[in-house]
C-alpha cells in the first residue's frame, strides 16, 4: 500500500468523504470489472460495485492496515456479488453477453488479420470456455475469475476469499481439472451431433 492510499484512509476512519472519494477512484474499474465478471449485467454489476463501496466506507474503521487494501476492498467486492447471485438465483457467469436495457451486446473485439473461418473458431472456443465456466460450482467459478481472468496472485486471491494459499492452489487447480472435463465433454457431444 502507498503513502497515499494509507494518508487517505486514515481520513476516512476520521469520517472524510472527499478523501474517500479519491481513495476509490484508483479501484473502481476493477471492482466493476470483477462484479461484470460475475453477474454479467450492466446494470446489475454497477449496483453491485456501488453497494460494495458502500460497504467498504461503512466498515472502513475496521480496515486495520494488515492486508493490502486492495485485497480487503475486492473480497469485500467478490462477497457482494456472490450475496446479489444467491439472492437472484442466477448463475455466476463470465458470457461476453452483456444485457442493457435496449437489448444484449456481444462485447467482441474483431480482429481484422484472421480469416472469418479463425474468427469463427476463436468465437465457438471462447463461447465454449464461457459456457463451461458456468456449469462450474460457485468456489471453482470464483478462483478462475481472480486467477485466470483478472490475474490475482495466489496470496491477493487467498486474501479476498479469506483461505489458505494452499487451499487457493488447490481450488485453481481443481476449477481448472474440471474446466478441462467439461470443454472436452462438450466438445465430444458436438461432434456427435455434428456427424
Amino acid at each position: 500500500m502507498n503513502n497515499n492510499d494509507e494518508m487517505l484512509i486514515k481520513r476516512c476512519q476520521k469520517g472524510d468523504i472527499d478523501a474517500f472519494e479519491i481513495l476509490i477512484e484508483s479501484y473502481e474499474k476493477i471492482a466493476y470489472n470483477i462484479a461484470l465478471k460475475m453477474i454479467k449485467n450492466r446494470e446489475d454489476a454497477m449496483d453491485v460495485s456501488q453497494e460494495a463501496f458502500i460497504k467498504v466506507y461503512k466498515s472502513i474503521n475496521k480496515f486495520n492496515f494488515q492486508a493490502s487494501f486492495s485485497t480487503w476492498l475486492y473480497r469485500i467486492v467478490v462477497n457482494t456479488c456472490i450475496d446479489f447471485l444467491k439472492k437472484e438465483k442466477k448463475d455466476l457467469s463470465i458470457d461476453s453477453t452483456i444485457k442493457t436495457e435496449d437489448g444484449e451486446i456481444k462485447s467482441q473485439i474483431a480482429d481484422t488479420k484472421n480469416t472469418p473461418e479463425r474468427i469463427l473458431e476463436k468465437k465457438l472456443t471462447r463461447e465454449l470456455v464461457h459456457n463451461s465456466i458456468n456449469e462450474l460450482s460457485e468456489i471453482h467459478k470464483v478462483a478462475i475469475i481472480l486467477r485466470d481472468i483478472h490475474g490475482f496472485s495466489y496470496e491477493e486471491i487467498a486474501e479476498i476469499t479469506q483461505t489458505g494459499k494452499g487451499t487457493v492452489k488447490s481450488r485453481i487447480n481443481r476449477a481448472r481439472i474440471a474446466l478441462k472435463k467439461i470443454i472436452m465433454k462438450d466438445k465430444e457431444q458436438n461432434i456427435k451431433n455434428f456427424v
